[in-house]
């Protein structure tokens, strides 16, 4: 029991600075990213419409000149001075406000969508690196595990016990894992860049990786409703919302608008009569109403945003099947991940018992080296399928976050 729980501990501490170390990237990651910089400029533009919506139409100033001054019963009218101002109906203005704010919500969204798709590509990124750098190290081993051959089969070279032919296939598949070797540190370089540059941060920058993953003891059960509050179906109902704060604004802006306004008229003085109002100006103050009687572009707004609604609805069941069908098969993929995982466990242990087998009939002279290539060979490959059936788990892993975690 005490060594279980040793074991337990170990595992426990293991995935914690596993997470912490990625989770570090991932932050990284989004504080350098000129995407994400650029998706919150176009949110903070959208907030700044709010402000832009808080508007009401220019004020109108207009002089006239009489050319042929028209003559009054207080005197000739000489010129005419002008003001006014519309007025939209009560509401329209916050009306305005609540569709531009509905809007910057949307943009918001988007921000978490990108950064949520970022740190899936920075973990899937990440776990490549770790299955390169595990198939190293096995590889590696492999080389090392042909040498100790090697050497057994000089020393049975030279009692008669076995062919320099033997000797020669042993270094053949040596430079065989050496040339895998070279190919996987290329690849280890090409994905070191596309990693670094999801940081944004120079490509031949270091990545330390964690030595070792292994599988979690239990798969996470999730609820079937998970999938809901994923922000790519969350922006289509802030979408929607935005439509109806549309519809709002189009039905405040189909209202009459109110003016106000004044004319002043200079009037010169009549010189051959004196009486009270000789030469008087005049002030007319003004009232208006502006009324849409004729237009037909409200009813063909609403009858735009209805649809509009049709076509949001339809994009969001499209894209919750989408969704749905990516997270079934990120499940399925962690399963099949796990079950190939297992098998490549219990065919190692038993290439691993061949090998003991093959060392003791070394012992009694009656090794052979064709079957030790093939061990060795099957030791390699279950060994490789493992690392792949790891990363393919964490990788899909990555997935189910991205499709789930709120």
């Amino acid at each position: 029991m005490k060594n279980i729980k040793i074991i337990i501990c170990v595992l426990f501490v293991s995935a914690f600075a596993r997470a912490q170390q990625l989770q570090s990237y991932i932050q990284e990651a989004e504080n350098n990213s000129p995407e994400i910089q650029a998706y919150n400029l176009r949110h903070n533009i959208a907030e700044e419409k709010v402000n832009e919506a808080n508007w009401i139409p220019n004020t109108e100033f207009s002089a006239g000149y009489f050319v042929s001054e028209p003559e009054t019963r207080t005197g000739a009218q000489r010129t005419r001075f002008s003001a006014r101002q519309m007025l939209p109906w009560f509401g329209t203005i916050t009306a305005r406000e609540n569709y531009a704010s509905s809007m910057a919500d949307a943009e918001y969204v988007e921000i978490v969508i990108a950064k949520r798709k970022l740190a899936l590509s920075v973990s899937q990124s990440y776990y490549k690196l770790y299955s390169i750098t595990a198939k190293q190290k096995v590889l590696d081993e492999n080389i090392q595990l042909l040498k100790t051959y090697e050497k057994l089969a000089l020393t049975s070279v030279e009692v008669g016990k076995a062919s320099a032919v033997d000797v020669l296939r042993l270094q053949i598949r040596q430079n065989e894992l050496q040339q895998q070797k070279e190919v996987l540190s290329e690849a280890y370089l090409g994905e070191q860049t596309t990693f670094n540059k999801l940081l944004n941060r120079d490509k031949a920058t270091i990545v330390n990786i964690i030595e070792e993953f292994l599988l979690p003891a239990e798969d996470i059960v999730y609820a079937g409703n998970a999938l809901t509050l994923n922000p790519e179906l969350l922006k289509y109902d802030k979408l929607y919302e935005s439509i109806e704060q549309s519809e709002l604004l189009n039905q405040a802006e189909r209202n009459p608008m109110i003016g106000f306004g004044l004319d002043y008229v200079p009037v010169s003085e009549r010189p051959d009569l004196n009486f009270s109002d000789n030469g008087k100006d005049i002030f007319m103050p003004m009232v208006s109403l502006s009324i849409p009687i004729f237009n037909k572009k409200y009813s063909s707004r609403s009858k735009q945003n209805d649809l509009k609604q049709l076509e949001i609805t339809a994009q969001k069941d499209n894209r919750l099947n989408i969704l749905e069908s990516a997270f079934a098969k990120a499940i399925s993929q962690c399963n099949q991940a796990r079950i190939k995982y297992n098998t490549q466990e219990k065919n190692l242990k038993q290439a691993n018992d061949a090998e003991e087998i093959l060392i003791k009939n070394y012992e009694t002279g009656t090794i052979d080296f064709n079957d030790v290539l093939d061990i060795q060979e099957l030791q390699l490959k279950f060994q490789i399928n493992q690392i792949s059936s790891i990363t393919t788990y964490y990788a899909q892993s990555a997935v189910v976050n991205y499709l789930i975690t709120q």
